[in-house]
């Protein structure tokens, strides 16, 4: 099971990753929107900001979100190693039910170039 330290570090790898992005992921990746990711296994979530084609974390809490973000992610910290790593498809851990994505409609037209 991943550890908290570890999914910190994956968030954090998935945020470089966008910073290096170009085209169409760099143009998802500048939404400005607040953000949480769950981590079912450990009850923790990270929450913060997409912003300048970064991810920041600015509250680690114990729990589910206490606040309603614009982009909701839920799932294990396993699964978060996973797909940062490239070893989990987006699309098909979503698909399964692994992975949990709320945003708004156009957010997720958005959010698809960079997933």
């Amino acid at each position: 099971m991943a550890t908290i330290e570890e999914c910190r570090a994956a968030l954090e790898k998935l945020s470089d990753s966008m910073q290096r992005a170009e085209g169409d992921v760099r143009t998802a990746a500048a939404l400005d929107r607040s953000v949480s990711c769950h981590i079912t296994d450990l009850d923790v979530t990270f929450a913060g900001r997409m912003a300048g084609g970064r991810i920041h974390v600015q509250d680690t809490l114990q729990g589910p979100p206490r606040q309603k973000a614009q982009i909701r992610l839920g799932m294990t910290g396993d699964d978060l190693v996973a797909l940062v790593d490239g070893e989990l498809h987006f699309a098909k851990a979503w698909g399964s039910g692994r992975v949990r994505l709320h945003a708004g409609l156009r957010d997720l037209m958005h959010l698809r170039k960079l997933l």
